[in-house]
C-alpha cells in the first residue's frame, strides 16, 4: 500500500517562496507519473507539475518559470519549489502518483499567499 504525505505549506506574502515535500511510503516500483495538483475552494483540481518515469516534466502555464518539481528516489520524496508566489497560487496542494494504473493522493497541504 502506498501512502503520500505532503508538508511545507503555510502562509507567505506575495513574491515569497515555499518548498513543498511529498513523502512516499511503500514501493515506488512501477510509478509512471508523479506530480503536484492544486485545488481552490469551489474549483476543480488542476495540474501544477508532473514528471514521468522518463523524467519528462510538464508545468502548468501559470506556474512555468516560477515552480520547479524535483524528486529524490533514494529518499522517496518529491518536492515542489515555488518562487515568486502570487495570491492566485493560494490553494490546497496535493501530491499524486500513478502507479500501475492506480492513482494515489495525499491529503493535501494548504498554501496561502497574501497580497
Amino acid at each position: 500500500q502506498v501512502h503520500l504525505v505532503e508538508s511545507g505549506g503555510g502562509l507567505v506574502q506575495s513574491g515569497g517562496s515555499l518548498r513543498l515535500s511529498c513523502q512516499v511510503s511503500g514501493s515506488i516500483l512501477g510509478i509512471n507519473v508523479m506530480g503536484w495538483y492544486r485545488q481552490e475552494p469551489g474549483k476543480q483540481r488542476e495540474m501544477v507539475a508532473i514528471i514521468t518515469s522518463r523524467d519528462d516534466t510538464t508545468y502548468a502555464t501559470s506556474v512555468k518559470g516560477r515552480f520547479t518539481l524535483s524528486r529524490d528516489n533514494t529518499q522517496k520524496t518529491m518536492y515542489l519549489q515555488m518562487n515568486s508566489l502570487k495570491p492566485d497560487d493560494t490553494a490546497v496542494y496535493y501530491c499524486n502518483i500513478l502507479q500501475r494504473g492506480i492513482d494515489y493522493w495525499g491529503k493535501g497541504t494548504l498554501v496561502t499567499v497574501s497580497s
